[in-house]
């Protein structure tokens, strides 16, 4: 372990993360008091932000002031449908848009319990129909974080469905992917996870589920198709709750014989390549741009 993510342990301790993700229900008006919805310019330094509405989303466009290729990363942020995105969601496209020197999405999608699983994918879904207007699907990368990890899978999972096409790549980052949280593995986690709670995060997959089952593949992916399916780079946290589901996910996909990486935090927490100080998120985040400039080559 780095002497950064001794830093963040402490950090998140004092902040009473896990504790917020514990309760039931979800607090989550407080939790949205972290909430940015417009970044202030030290977020975005050294780019061109221009705002478009699609449906009830927000997409925040972010573009280098020199772009050198003709590509899009859509990131679809975290929060447990209920809040974001934060600080550090802007931040990581910021870097990634940087790094790239590419055009960076963030998608600010309609929230929980105000609006249900069924609106926030259909905002997903208008959200990529958008892009492809100027992008070609292969010109694409689908990137999330935990809920927005849950996000891009079911929206792939429609577009195929739907003989749409799919984006090059997509990169969930400890996604969500069975929204009951059965999964008898998870109560094991649950004690090394400094992040995440079972009773908050299944309140808050709840009050986003609305009327549809946990395992209805709207909002848990794992229960859907991933036939045809384009190159998944699956970022995996060990001390995660959410990994046991992961690890069916990664099974599924073999035996489907979906092209797949796993990269794999050892001892690593939730959202670990969203996190600061670490250099465990550094690297992580290194990759994830390597990944998102391999569609160039790869084309």
């Amino acid at each position: 372990m780095s002497f950064g993510y001794s830093i963040v342990k402490l950090i998140l301790k004092l902040k009473k993360v896990k504790k917020s993700w514990s309760q039931d229900p979800i607090d989550y008006v407080k939790k949205r008091k972290d909430d940015i919805h417009v970044p202030k310019k030290r977020l975005v330094r050294g780019k061109n932000v221009k705002t478009l509405k699609v449906d009830k989303s927000i997409v925040q466009i972010i573009n280098p002031y020199t772009i050198q290729k003709d590509q899009v990363t859509i990131y679809f942020h975290g929060g447990g449908f209920v809040c974001g995105p934060t600080k550090e969601n802007w931040q990581f496209i910021s870097k990634i848009v940087s790094s790239t020197n590419s055009a960076g999405w963030l998608v600010d999608y309609p929230k929980a319990p105000e609006h249900t699983i069924d609106i926030i994918t259909e905002n997903a879904y208008k959200v990529y129909l958008e892009a492809l207007k100027s992008y070609d699907g292969s010109n694409i990368v689908l990137i999330g974080d935990s809920a927005g990890g849950n996000l891009i899978l079911t929206l792939v999972q429609r577009l195929i469905k739907e003989k749409l096409t799919p984006p090059a790549k997509v990169i969930p980052i400890t996604p969500v992917m069975d929204a009951s949280l059965t999964n008898p593995k998870i109560k094991e986690k649950d004690a090394k996870d400094l992040i995440l709670g079972i009773k908050g995060v299944l309140s808050a997959n709840k009050m986003c589920a609305g009327s549809y089952a946990l395992t209805n593949p709207i909002i848990s992916p794992l229960y859907g198709s991933f036939e045809s399916f384009p190159p998944i780079y699956l970022f995996l946290a060990t001390d995660d709750i959410l990994a046991p589901d992961q690890e069916v996910f990664i099974d599924i996909l073999k035996k489907n014989m979906i092209p797949l990486e796993v990269i794999l935090g050892n001892n690593m927490p939730h959202v670990w390549p969203l996190l600061p100080v670490m250099p465990e998120s550094k690297n992580a985040l290194g990759k994830i741009v390597s990944i998102i400039n391999s569609c160039r080559t790869d084309g």
